[in-house]
């Protein structure tokens, strides 16, 4: 989107360009008309050269400049170099030199003032293309810096964002493990007694589950932001992966006493996908709806016109933190005191949908008794 963006960038101002290079010219036109012209046919009068046709402002004095330069040239060959001009440019222009004042040593000098200021109306005629071209100059240079500039600052963005993210990683790994070498350390030396040692081995075994569960998520992240990689879409029904989907978290939130309203219609909503990556992103989703959810409360599924919506009437979610939910590792200062979550869940989505050509987005507004929505909308 953004070399789209780039690219109508630099049309709509070469094209505003061109129209100011073709108005300056019509301007010029006018001038040459009504002043340069009348000024140039008098003082070509007063040698006794007549000058007839028609042609560009541009085209006359390249005609005029050809002539002059021919006129310098000795004899016969000046002769016959402007009978192959005035052949070459017939209806265009004819230029006849038959002035007295031409004899002796004042030819030259009159033929070479004349030159210069045909040059000098020929420069004139280059005002607008030079200035058309200073301008790109100028707008393509601004813009390149401006690009620099924010590609230095998502370098700067993404330094920190991978600095905070290999924090986050090494306290989110290294809290459990804590956990599991005390507890099974406790064991070995026969410290916990035996009535304990089953709650330790639980919780050795759920330390392990969240290691676990962390480094599949980080896998899949690092996986999806890989250079290369490419999703494998195919044409499938959205409706019934979101039923799928639902079907696997059903007995989940069964047993958090959450009512779960499915809203989706029963016609296939063809779409080209790719279903492993697709239903993980919904995935994380109802995990979210389940994990943060109130209990006994309520949650809603919805697809209506490619709309993807999870919504549940859970705490609802702090503005500051709304801002950088989709992004890793992102987490309320509630939700990490209390260890739940791994701040990943959502920023895979995200990225998900957005290989889709779709956007997750928080709506934090939704109505109809729920406090927040996910809604995944594709193109």
């Amino acid at each position: 989107m953004q070399k789209r963006n780039l690219k109508w960038y630099f049309i709509k101002n070469f094209l505003a360009i061109l129209c100011f290079i073709y108005i300056a010219q019509g301007l010029l036109g006018i001038l040459y008309r009504q002043l340069v012209l009348p000024f140039l046919t008098d003082l070509l009068d007063m040698q006794q050269i007549t000058v007839s046709g028609s042609g560009s402002f541009f085209l006359f004095f390249v005609q005029l400049a050809l002539f002059y330069l021919a006129s310098l040239l000795p004899g016969s060959a000046g002769v016959y170099l402007q009978s192959l001009i005035a052949d070459r440019t017939s209806g265009g222009l004819q230029i006849e030199i038959s002035s007295p004042l031409y004899q002796g040593w004042q030819g030259p000098l009159l033929n070479l003032a004349s030159f210069i200021f045909v040059l000098f109306l020929l420069g004139l005629s280059l005002i607008p293309y030079l200035a058309g071209a200073l301008w790109y100059y100028r707008i393509v240079t601004e813009k390149l810096n401006e690009l620099l500039e924010e590609e230095k600052e998502r370098q700067l963005d993404f330094d920190r964002k991978r600095s905070l993210l290999l924090s986050d990683i090494a306290h989110d790994i290294k809290t459990p493990i804590t956990t599991i070498c005390g507890y099974s350390r406790a064991l070995s030396e026969g410290v916990a007694l035996a009535e304990k040692r089953k709650p330790y081995l639980d919780a050795i075994y759920e330390k392990a589950l969240r290691i676990d569960e962390l480094i599949t998520l980080l896998f899949e992240y690092v996986k999806l932001d890989s250079e290369g990689y490419a999703l494998h879409k195919k044409a499938g029904d959205l409706a019934e992966l979101l039923r799928e989907t639902v079907a696997a978290f059903y007995t989940d939130f069964e047993e958090k006493r959450i009512a779960l309203t499915i809203d989706i219609p029963e016609t296939p909503v063809p779409f080209e996908m790719d279903s492993l990556q697709m239903r993980r992103a919904v995935t994380n989703l109802l995990t979210n709806a389940l994990r943060y959810g109130k209990e006994s409360g309520n949650v809603l599924v919805r697809l209506k016109n490619h709309t993807i919506t999870v919504a549940d009437d859970g705490l609802p979610i702090d503005p500051d933190f709304a801002k950088r939910i989709f992004e890793p590792f992102s987490r309320e200062d509630q939700t990490r005191a209390t260890k739940e979550g791994n701040g990943l869940g959502l920023s895979i989505s995200a990225k998900i949908v957005q290989m889709h050509g779709g956007v997750l987005s928080l709506n934090s507004a939704f109505g109809e008794g729920y406090t927040k929505a996910f809604q995944i909308k594709m193109q």
